[in-house]
C-alpha cells in the first residue's frame, strides 16, 4: 500500500523490532541508549539533515515503543508529538506563490489589517511577502488576490484530524495536541509525512508479562482477515503467538457475536421506550461523544466492545489471565484505561506493533493448515461500516422481533458521525440509532491498515467465505460463551 509516511513508517517498524528484541533478551533497559547509533550507525545521514537529529528521533521514538512520552513530559494521551521530528512544516498556512505578478493593486496587503504582507524586491522581481510572525490566516489575502497566487497551506496533521485537535505553537512550529478535544483516532500520525507524530506503545510490556511466566491471551481483531494476504489466517496468527509464549488466540469476531446479541436486547428496549442510541464499539466514537457532545453522553450503549467482551470471557474461564488485543486501531488503547470498564483487555498492539513483536524473537506469520471459526459471519464483519448494525439485526431476528421498524443511521467516518450526532443533539435525527465508526470503512480502515480497503477486500471475502453460516447465538451456544457479562460496570 502506498502511503504518504512509508519511509517514517518503515523506521518505526525497525525501532519496534529492534526494541521487542532487547526486550526478549531482557536487555532493553541495559541497551536502549545503544539503539540510535544501532540503527542511524553514520557518518551520513538517512533521512534528515544530520545523524545527531536522526538519532534523537530514533530516541524518542525507543521511549514511546516503551510505553512513555517522547520528550520526558509525561501526559495521559495514546498519541503524541515527536518534538525532534516534529518541524519541517510551513510556519504559515497562508503564502505567496512565485506566480505572484507584483501588480501595482496591492490588494493582498491592502485587505490585511495586520500589516503583515510587504511588497518586496527579490531575485530582481517584486512580489509580496507574508510574514509568518503577524499572520493571523484570516485568510483576506488569498480572497482578496486577483491571481490568486496567495495558497492556503494545511499542515496534514491538522487536515486529517477530524476534531481541530491540533494547532501549531507560534514560537517552536511545532504541532500542539489538545489533549481536551483529541478523540486519540491516530490520523493524524500516518497523515505526517515527516513522522512527526506516534503513539504509545505496549510491546515491552507484553513482552515482560510473557517473560514473567504470566498467561498471556491474545486477542484478534476481527479486522485482520484479508489485511495480509490469502494466505495469512487467523490461524496463522494463533501459531505465531504460541510460538512467541502467547497462552491461546481469541478471535474478537466472538466477541462481535457477544456485543450484537447485547446490544439487539438493548435496542430493543429502547425502541419501545422511545429512546434514541448510539453504538459504543468504536473508541474514538464514543471519545467524540464525550468530548465534542457530552450532552448525549447518556445515549451511548452500554454494552461493551467486543474487546471487552472477549477479554472477560477469557478471565472468567483463567483468573489470572493476561489479554491483549491485536488490531488495526489507536484509540483501543485509550479504551483499556476507562476506568468504568471492568475485565477489559491489559494491553492493546497494533498490527505493526504486533508483527514486529514477532519479528523480534525471529517468528514470522506463516500459511496454516486447516480453518477455525470462532465467530459467525456476522462477527467476522463487525469491523466493516454497517457490519454492527448487520450483526445486531441478525440477533433481533433470531429472536423474532421486527428489526424493519428499527431504523438506523450508519456513519461511515468521522465527518458523518459529527453530523448524525449534530442532528441528535438538535433533535431533528429521524433514525432510532447511530451506529459510529470514525475511521472510514469502518475497523478495516483504521490507521494500522496494511491495505486500502478495495486491496484487501477480495481477500477478505474469500477469506469470511470459508465460515460456514452458523446464526448469532447459535455460535455463542457452541462457543459455551452465552454467560458473559455485557455491560460496562
Amino acid at each position: 500500500m502506498i502511503t504518504n509516511d512509508r519511509t517514517t513508517s518503515n523506521i518505526t517498524k525497525r525501532i519496534f523490532r529492534e526494541a521487542a528484541r532487547l526486550a526478549w533478551n531482557g536487555e532493553l533497559e541495559e541497551k536502549k541508549d545503544f539503539l540510535p547509533e544501532t540503527i542511524i550507525p553514520g557518518p551520513l545521514p538517512q533521512f534528515r539533515c544530520c545523524i545527531y537529529r536522526e538519532r534523537e528521533i530514533i530516541r524518542q521514538r525507543v521511549r514511546l515503543a516503551s510505553g512513555r512520552c517522547p520528550d520526558k513530559k509525561e501526559t495521559k494521551n495514546i498519541v503524541q508529538v515527536i518534538p525532534a521530528a516534529c518541524d519541517d512544516c510551513a510556519i504559515s498556512s497562508y503564502s505567496v506563490t512565485d506566480n505572484c505578478h507584483g501588480c501595482l493593486g496591492r490588494a493582498c496587503r491592502e485587505s490585511c489589517r495586520f500589516d503583515a504582507i510587504s511588497i518586496i524586491r527579490e531575485h530582481g522581481r517584486i512580489r509580496a511577502y507574508i510574514d509568518p510572525t503577524k499572520c493571523r490566516e484570516c485568510g483576506m489575502c488569498a480572497k482578496n488576490c486577483p491571481y490568486q497566487v496567495i495558497v492556503h497551506q494545511v499542515r496534514p496533521c491538522k487536515q486529517a484530524c477530524p476534531v481541530n485537535a491540533i494547532t501549531m505553537d507560534e514560537t517552536t512550529g511545532l504541532c500542539v495536541i489538545d489533549e481536551s478535544k483529541c478523540i486519540q483516532c491516530g490520523h493524524c500520525i500516518h497523515a505526517c509525512p515527516f513522522g512527526g507524530l506516534g503513539a504509545k506503545a505496549f510491546i515491552v510490556d507484553v513482552i515482560r508479562a510473557i517473560r514473567e511466566g504470566k498467561r498471556v491471551y491474545a486477542m484478534v481483531a476481527p479486522a485482520v482477515e484479508g489485511q495480509f494476504g490469502p494466505d495469512i489466517t487467523p490461524d496463522s496468527w494463533r501459531e505465531a503467538l504460541k510460538k512467541a509464549g502467547f497462552e491461546d488466540m481469541i478471535e474478537v469476531s466472538l466477541g462481535g457475536d457477544l456485543t450484537a446479541a447485547a446490544e439487539a436486547e438493548e435496542w430493543a428496549e429502547a425502541f419501545e421506550k422511545g429512546e434514541k442510541k448510539t453504538t459504543s464499539c468504536c473508541p474514538a466514537f464514543v471519545n467524540l461523544i464525550r468530548k465534542h457532545f457530552p450532552e448525549l453522553e447518556g445515549n451511548i450503549s452500554t454494552t461493551v466492545s467486543p474487546m471487552c467482551a472477549v477479554s472477560r470471557l477469557i478471565k472468567a474461564r483463567d483468573p489470572e489471565a493476561v489479554t491483549v488485543f491485536i488490531g488495526p486501531c489507536q484509540a483501543k488503547k485509550s479504551e483499556i484505561a476507562d476506568s468504568e470498564i471492568t475485565g477489559n483487555a491489559d494491553f492493546v498492539l497494533t498490527f505493526d506493533e504486533a508483527v514486529e513483536l514477532l519479528c523480534g524473537k525471529d517468528i514470522e506469520l506463516a500459511p496454516a493448515e486447516g480453518y477455525t471459526q470462532q465467530g459467525s459471519t456476522y462477527g467476522k464483519r463487525f469491523g466493516n461500516s454497517a457490519g454492527v448494525t448487520a450483526a445486531v439485526v441478525q440477533c433481533l431476528k433470531e429472536q423474532n422481533i421486527d428489526a424493519d421498524k428499527i431504523a438506523v443511521k450508519v456513519c461511515n467516518g468521522a465527518q458523518e458521525c459529527k453530523t448524525a450526532l449534530t442532528m441528535m443533539k438538535l433533535g431533528r435525527l429521524p433514525e432510532r440509532f447511530i451506529e459510529g465508526m470514525i475511521c472510514e470503512g469502518g475497523c478495516v480502515g483504521g490507521p494500522s491498515r496494511q491495505k486500502t480497503l478495495t486491496e484487501l477486500k477480495k481477500d477478505r471475502d474469500a477469506m469470511i467465505g470459508l465460515a460456514d453460516g452458523r446464526g448469532v447465538h447459535e455460535n455463542l451456544k457452541l462457543m459455551d460463551a452465552e454467560q458473559v457479562p455485557m455491560h460496562r460496570k
